[in-house]
């Protein structure tokens, strides 16, 4: 990963790279079709951004909570659209999330097709399911976040069937991973490593889950 780093990731046009070199045209080595883009095109070292995204998956797997919230910064379309120049050098909408974006020359930075379902989707479940932490595992809800250290918490509404659960996580002491107490409507429940482990009922209720953050807890 810190290769990955260091190889991959363009914090001046907020980019990370599929791979790097690309493929020259006139280039020995033959990859298959990705070769018919041009170098920083799309699959041949551009940022490819459904496989990219992979890489918040890992930051957060690995607790390192900076990591993985820069990238999904550089993934999030808004964060190309901070200032008129950025979005006119975007060039693409700033409210979806795009397949592709240039990685070299003067086109680095430039979003390519855009109301790609697959990069919403993956873009989608790394916010809440590698970053909020929210795992349904069977009739249980794991949370799992990883989160930067300065956010004093989030709320969360799930609806499990007929019940509602409304879901509210403090960090009063800046941790960016572990879970210290976890309570269902006032009694507490037990911890999975990291993780509260919320049972479900589909039972027709409303339901308050209280879970608090904290150096106490693994990996807190």
């Amino acid at each position: 990963m810190h290769a990955t780093d260091r190889e991959l990731v363009d914090r001046r046009h907020r980019l990370a790279r599929l791979f790097t070199p690309p493929f020259a045209e006139n280039g020995h080595h033959d990859p298959g079709y990705i070769k018919a883009y041009p170098p920083g095109v799309r699959e041949n070292a551009g940022q490819y951004t459904h496989g990219c995204i992979w890489s918040i998956f890992a930051w957060a797997a690995l607790g390192e909570a900076d990591k993985a919230w820069e990238l999904f910064d550089f993934f999030n379309p808004v964060g190309h659209s901070i200032s008129p120049k950025a979005a006119e050098h975007f060039g693409v909408e700033p409210y979806v999330s795009c397949a592709d974006v240039y990685s070299i020359g003067a086109l680095a930075g430039r979003g390519g097709w855009t109301w790609y379902t697959g990069s919403a989707a993956w873009l989608y479940r790394a916010g809440i399911e590698a970053l909020l932490g929210f795992g349904l595992r069977g009739d249980h809800l794991l949370v799992d976040p990883c989160i930067p250290a300065d956010w004093p918490g989030f709320t969360m509404i799930y609806r499990h069937r007929g019940s509602e659960y409304h879901i509210q996580l403090d960090n009063p002491a800046g941790a960016t991973r572990g879970i210290r107490d976890a309570m269902l409507d006032g009694a507490p429940v037990g911890l999975s490593g990291n993780a509260a482990r919320i049972p479900l009922s589909d039972d027709g209720q409303q339901h308050h889950v209280h879970l608090t953050m904290g150096s106490g807890a693994p990996g807190g």
